[in-house]
């Protein structure tokens, strides 16, 4: 045997040794070093702060309070309200993944929410335990999936024809109000059936006006049951609608008749515990969930819609030649895949909710402690029993993901730029995001394109009104007072 072998052998096996305890030292270093960049808290704005923007918060709202404090402290800071609540604000793609793809044993939603217990009623959604929740959240998802939607463009643009036939060949009109009333009758069809849309239209429109309008001020987000007269018409519209739901609900079961709608797949579903079906107070509340979510979204959506492209010549033009080709293509004929091919549309419609997103803020409550990461490189501990909220107003705003934020630019999603993708996973957040993401968003976008690919075909537009302001005041805020516009019937040509 070779005598050099063994000292050989033992050489290298000490020097493997060494090198594993080598990376071990540094392995642990560099992790102490991490936990402490990470043990930083975020940036406080205090009571001082608070006071200072007063002024701002009573004129013009929390976004531009927020938008300068992003500005000043970066994309993680907190709000110290006097010293009695802290609130962190996660602002941008690289530090909200967490936030919105975390389960439910990490964060989950917070009591804030609950203000939509007066609204939707007992047992349902944030009333309900997270598996009941989670269940007729699925349902409620279920109902709204792409392949269930399509069944309903055809009863969409029958509404939307009807309704329109009835202006005059030109006329002034509040197009916010036009807009509300003609989605409010493609939901009395699609969600809540022939029933209600043939006999009991206008009543059920005026309490479920009166319910929203009521109940999604900022003063019932942090008061909700503070006995005020917006309250007092919010729990009278309630009651009305459940009343009236229930009796709806209590006829189909009793006369076995089947209606091709959102409420009959509810009744029929045997979602709930041991295979049940929901109740009729259940129900009841997934349909005012369900309404309250997309006839806010799509109204204040298509509203702003139009205000952005009325006021930009160019983009209204290029909207217009589209439907001009489509015409040329298919004729007046309107379904789901010539919807899709409406890609200047969805352009449209999609930087006017980055612009005036209807859910302006997403809060959250911590239950587990976790890190983020910003653009910088810094590191920020965000404690267990936290209050957590992301702005989606600044976000949508990004300067670093969205070339000239504050323009209305429909081209950025087109092919070539699509900033949005760009920018991240979740750099377009007006829909929400990973676990909580809004179940309507194909909803919204078909209820719009069959609205306003109609409009464009059929009518000129100029808008009287100002360019609306936002309604600061209310948590899902829309635009601000009337959109007055003239119109004048015209048939569109198919382009040559």
């Amino acid at each position: 045997m070779d005598p050099t072998i063994l000292p050989a052998a033992c050489s290298t096996i000490a020097v493997i040794f060494l090198t594993m305890i080598i990376i071990k030292i540094i392995a642990r270093k560099f992790a102490f070093s991490a936990r402490e960049r990470a043990s930083r808290q975020p940036p406080v704005a205090g009571g001082a702060f608070l006071l200072g923007a007063l002024p701002t918060l009573l004129s013009k709202g929390l976004q531009p309070i927020l938008h300068d404090l992003h500005t000043e402290l970066g994309s993680v800071f907190t709000i110290s309200i006097f010293g009695l609540k802290k609130v962190t604000f996660l602002v941008g793609p690289e530090v909200t993944a967490h936030f919105f793809q975390a389960p439910h044993s990490e964060i989950c939603q917070p009591d804030m929410y609950k203000f939509t217990v007066p609204i939707f009623g007992k047992g349902v959604l944030l009333d309900a335990d997270f598996a009941t929740s989670n269940k007729q959240i699925r349902l409620a998802r279920d109902a709204l999936k792409r392949e269930e939607l399509k069944n309903y463009i055809e009863p969409m643009v029958r509404e939307v024809k009807d309704y329109f036939a009835k202006w005059g060949q030109d006329g002034i009109v509040d197009l916010k109000h036009e807009l509300g009333q003609v989605l409010m009758l493609i939901a009395a069809r699609c969600l809540l059936g022939k029933e209600v849309r043939e006999n009991m239209f206008s009543e059920v429109s005026a309490l479920l006006h009166a319910l929203f309008e009521n109940g999604a001020q900022l003063i019932t987000l942090l008061c909700p049951y503070l006995p005020i007269p917006s309250h007092q018409r919010r729990d009278e519209a309630r009651a009305k609608l459940g009343k009236i739901f229930h009796e709806i609900v209590k006829s189909h079961k009793i006369s076995g008749q089947v209606e091709d709608d959102v409420l009959q797949k509810i009744i029929d579903s045997k979602c709930m515990e041991n295979g049940r079906s929901m109740n009729e107070n259940e129900i009841t509340g997934i349909l005012i969930a369900m309404l309250f979510a997309g006839q806010h979204t799509s109204s204040s959506a298509s509203s702003w819609m139009g205000a952005c492209l009325l006021s930009h010549e160019q983009f209204l033009a290029a909207a217009i030649e589209e439907q001009k080709k489509l015409i040329g293509l298919h004729g007046e004929h309107i379904d789901e895949n010539i919807l899709m091919e409406m890609v200047n549309l969805q352009c449209c419609i999609k930087e006017a909710i980055r612009m005036h997103s209807p859910s302006a803020l997403i809060i959250r409550h911590v239950k587990k402690n976790f890190i983020v990461q910003t653009r910088e490189g810094c590191y920020y501990e965000i404690p267990k029993g936290q209050t957590v909220v992301t702005s989606v107003a600044v976000g949508n705003k990004l300067p670093h993901i969205y070339k000239d934020p504050h323009i209305y630019d429909p081209y950025r999603f087109g092919p070539g730029r699509e900033e949005d993708k760009v920018g991240g996973k979740f750099a377009y957040t007006s829909f929400g995001g990973g676990r909580h993401a809004c179940p309507g968003e194909y909803y919204a976008f078909l209820q719009i394109k069959v609205i306003w690919c109609f409009l464009l075909r059929n009518f000129e537009f100029k808008m009287i009104s100002p360019f609306p302001q936002e309604e600061f005041d209310k948590f899902l805020p829309g635009p601000k007072g009337k959109m007055m516009v003239s119109y004048k019937k015209r048939l569109l040509l198919a382009s040559t």
